[in-house]
């Protein structure tokens, strides 16, 4: 039995945008902007980064989005690296 990726399941995607709704309208606005963009295209992998990078405090990730600080620890991986600079291209 395959796993159902994410791109092919409206329940993964309808969660994915649930988790994007965050504190700060900051952050709402660049995910969101984001997300309508980009989210028919995200990769797996793409997917995988995102939801680390929404399980971070909102001021944190908010500065990851405006480039005032650099992913650390858990969360300095090149696939959320990459998909960072995505983010910040919007």
């Amino acid at each position: 039995m395959s796993q159902i990726t994410h791109q092919a399941d409206p329940v993964k995607r309808a969660r994915l945008r649930w988790r994007a709704r965050r504190g700060l309208l900051e952050n709402d606005l660049i995910i969101t902007r984001f997300l309508d963009g980009h989210e028919e295209t995200l990769s797996d992998e793409e997917v995988d980064a995102f939801s680390m990078l929404m399980e971070l405090p909102d001021n944190d990730l908010l500065n990851l989005l405006l480039a005032r600080n650099e992913p650390e620890g858990e969360v300095d991986l090149p696939h959320v690296r990459a998909l960072l600079a995505r983010m910040r291209a919007v």
